[in-house]
């Protein structure tokens, strides 16, 4: 199955280029600018929730390793929901995964005008939406290899740049006379620890979780991976603990820099945090190297959104013109249409330009929360059936199973719920209507060619 569904596409991803395409799509403007975003709603009690944020991830990459070891394509948990649970969950995760990505590129653009300002305060911000969305779009119609060559240099600056900012963090509160209003008395001063109470740290939860999407990407990429049996969980493992570490000791440093009042997303802490030093230039560099993360994000969800895409027209539940690749194995069509959360972001920075960003990270983490969530149900069927079928022994297995997969959707689904009595309401009233088309739209389309195929399959089968 995996073979029909890859047709066209070329195994070129080594395991340092998969984990730094992770890591790439995953630290962008969730860590750079959305995390002023989760501090002034959660105040320093912020670190709680990037930590549980942290665990839910974790538990999410031992159920993908597993499952992605058995079934390495880049329809990836799609796909194997389909085959584990029903034709129909799996058109509807890759239609959310994609739609997620599409605008989650949106988001990332989005907050690139925002960085822009900074040298270019006059200049609309539909301006470098469209530049820079159009630079990436040739990047990815060129071919994997120089995608993952791109994306590899760039995440490499910004994970420099986070070892560089924990380290001069670090030497200014431990070990030198820097500002005498810095240090770990901001942990409690202005309200406490948690001056929202366990509501702030909850709903910074949700903000913590879209600074993990992608981290799921590396699953996308095994269809176009070397050795994904060994390549894949290596680089799972090493993204994980990479972006703990770096989520959880960048915020508390930076909240030991940064009053945690003054937060926001007018601009990314990080520069705050150079303004407050006072190092020459270092605020510029900075939001430099910012700008560089946010289109490594970006450059990583239009990637995943087009073999989403790829996927689905594979599976015959997009048009066929959209699984055509070129010679060096793009599939150009998927690109084009998976492009359009450039256009929507620019129309909402366009009619919402004080707005945009948080408005565009709401609707896009309907679609990545679903996916989680379905990834850890199918984890559970892809368990028992694996092991009733009697198939070769998983060299990865989840821990705990299944209370720890059961965990998992648990959490995901009190997320989701509670996410109406916040802010981020817009997560349900998007996705809740965009669950209800994708089904009004599967059986009027496409229920009666998934019943006649499975029909056909239990004929040849006989």
């Amino acid at each position: 199955m995996e073979s029909k569904m890859e047709k066209g596409l070329k195994r070129e991803l080594k395991t340092k280029q998969l984990t730094m395409i992770a890591m790439g799509c995953a630290i962008g403007t969730g860590l750079f600018l959305g995390s002023g975003l989760a501090i002034s709603t959660a105040g320093p009690g912020v670190l709680i929730s990037y930590a549980i944020g942290a665990f839910i991830v974790l538990l999410l990459m031992g159920c993908l390793a597993e499952m992605t070891v058995a079934h390495p394509t880049s329809g990836s948990f799609g796909l194997i929901a389909e085959k584990y649970i029903h034709p129909m969950a799996g058109y509807l995760v890759r239609y959310s995964y994609w739609v997620a990505n599409v605008l989650a590129v949106g988001v990332e653009v989005s907050a690139i005008a925002v960085y822009m300002k900074y040298w270019f305060p006059t200049v609309p911000g539909i301006v470098w939406i469209l530049f820079f969305g159009a630079v990436l779009i040739y990047v990815n119609a060129t071919s994997v290899h120089t995608f993952a060559t791109f994306e590899y240099w760039f995440s490499m600056i910004k994970i420099s740049a986070i070892i560089g900012f924990i380290l001069l963090g670090a030497y200014v509160l431990f070990g030198s006379s820097g500002p005498s209003n810095i240090g770990p008395e901001n942990f409690t001063n202005d309200g406490g620890f948690l001056p929202f109470g366990f509501k702030g740290v909850w709903i910074a939860i949700f903000i913590s979780l879209f600074s993990f999407l992608g981290t799921e990407l590396i699953a996308v990429t095994a269809g176009e991976a070397k050795d994904p049996d060994v390549a894949v969980p290596k680089a799972l493992k090493a993204t994980v603990f990479r972006l703990s570490t770096f989520y959880v000791l960048t915020l508390a440093i930076m909240l030991m820099i940064v009053p945690w009042k003054q937060a926001g997303i007018d601009k990314s802490p990080f520069v705050k945090v150079m303004e407050i030093l006072n190092i020459p230039g270092a605020s510029g560099i900075m939001n430099f190297i910012i700008l560089t993360a946010a289109l490594s994000a970006m450059n990583s969800q239009l990637y995943a959104s087009t073999r989403m895409v790829f996927s689905l027209s594979q599976a015959k539940f997009a048009p066929a013109v959209f699984g055509k690749v070129n010679g060096k194995g793009v599939p150009l069509f998927a690109l084009a249409v998976s492009a359009v959360g450039i256009i929507v972001a620019a129309v909402v920075s366009a009619v919402f330009p004080g707005t945009s960003y948080a408005f565009m990270m709401g609707i896009s983490m309907f679609g990545a929360i679903f996916t989680w969530l379905m990834v850890f149900i199918s984890h559970l069927f892809f368990r028992n059936m694996w092991e009733k079928s009697g198939g070769r022994k998983l060299p990865v297995r989840m821990i705990g199973f299944p209370y720890l997969t059961l965990l998992g959707a648990v959490l995901l689904v009190s997320l989701m719920i509670t996410t109406w009595f916040t802010p981020f309401k817009i997560l349900l009233q998007f996705g809740i209507p965009w669950l209800v088309f994708l089904t009004v739209v599967y059986f009027f389309f496409h229920k009666k060619r998934v019943d006649a195929a499975s029909q056909q399959d239990i004929v040849v089968k006989d």
